[in-house]
């Protein structure tokens, strides 16, 4: 099948503090466009890459956590969108559209293929299997439902809220009949809750010098589900308004997850006073319920009930920037690079 040109992110060592586009390299080399006989793998060429802040803790040299430290000097991976241009896989064949881990480079050998999943597009946009049909969406379905146990009526605040995750998390909390809050960085993305994602309030957390006071403006009668992003001082002052027996789904910590000495959170004996459940959880520990996901978030988007917002960088090069992006909230909802046309 010959080769073709294969520009490559590699990730260049190990690093502490906020990531840097210097912490990423573009190679330029050739892919051979065939897979090897026996080794049952599959060759992509990739479409769409997703940009992550979990990302971030792959970039540090520790190797307990739930996924391995990338290999400085190799490929950065993550999720993808691509199509298969060869296989020696019979669960997949040339022109499969699949989503999975996939490496940021135009073609990747993907040699394990437990985690590739078949894409039936259904009349939705290609890019929304790594958001809104991916891992950052079943995040927020698995988290809002399975996590948070939400009952109608009850009152929802969601930080990051106009994230990959956070901004679905608001809508099916809406949807189920939830009063939401959600906490963003800029007037823009404050609009955009309101006006385009349907929250019944938001507030730029730059402009407000006490989050305890914001929390108790917005939530007067506390807070019975926050759903956490960002974890830090708003984690803290989330706890003091939760109301007695309320539930909190952490999700993310980008606050901290740039830190390499991270701070404890002070008001966890909030806890045992107001009887509080706080969880965190992976979406990989609920796969069971993807197909239901796809079900209903599809039927969901088809019949207008729910939005989703992308940030779109166009290009492979322009992907260590688009990272990086995220720990200074540069994007507005998720942040996406557009590798190849399909």
């Amino acid at each position: 099948m010959g080769e073709a040109r294969n520009k490559q992110i590699i990730f260049n060592n190990f690093i502490t503090g906020v990531p840097k586009e210097t912490d990423m390299g573009l190679k330029e080399g050739k892919m051979k466009l065939e897979v090897p006989q026996g080794s049952g793998a599959v060759l992509v060429k990739n479409f769409y890459l997703s940009c992550d802040p979990y990302m971030r803790g792959r970039m540090r040299e520790y190797y307990e956590s739930y996924i391995p430290p990338f290999v400085p000097g190799s490929v950065i991976e993550g999720f993808g969108v691509s199509k298969v241009v060869a296989s020696d896989n019979p669960n997949f064949k040339a022109g499969d559209l699949v989503s999975g881990i996939t490496g940021w480079e135009e073609y990747s050998l993907i040699q394990r293929t437990e985690q590739l999943r078949k894409i039936q597009q259904a009349d939705v946009p290609l890019s929304y299997y790594v958001g809104l049909l991916g891992m950052p969406g079943f995040t927020a379905y698995a988290g809002f439902y399975e996590v948070c146990s939400p009952k109608k009526g009850e009152y929802v605040f969601v930080s990051a809220a106009s994230g990959a995750v956070g901004q679905l998390v608001g809508q099916l909390a809406k949807l189920y009949g939830c009063y939401v809050v959600g906490s963003a960085g800029s007037k823009q993305k404050v609009d955009l809750l309101k006006n385009n994602l349907g929250f019944d309030e938001a507030f730029n957390y730059k402009e407000e010098p006490d989050f305890d006071a914001a929390l108790k403006r917005y939530f007067p009668q506390g807070i019975d589900i926050y759903f956490d992003n960002v974890g830090g001082t708003m984690l803290d002052a989330a706890l003091l308004n939760m109301k007695i027996h309320g539930r909190i789904a952490i999700c993310g910590m980008v606050s901290e997850q740039s830190l390499s000495e991270p701070k404890g959170i002070c008001n966890v004996y909030m806890l045992i006073t107001k009887r509080i459940t706080m969880k965190g959880f992976l979406q990989s520990d609920y796969l069971h319920l993807f197909p239901n996901f796809l079900e209903q978030i599809i039927s969901d988007y088809k019949q207008g009930k729910i939005v989703y917002i992308e940030d779109m960088n166009e290009g492979l090069e322009s992907a260590p920037a688009a990272f990086v992006g995220l720990f200074s909230g540069k994007n507005v909802g998720k942040q996406v690079i557009h590798v190849a046309h399909e």
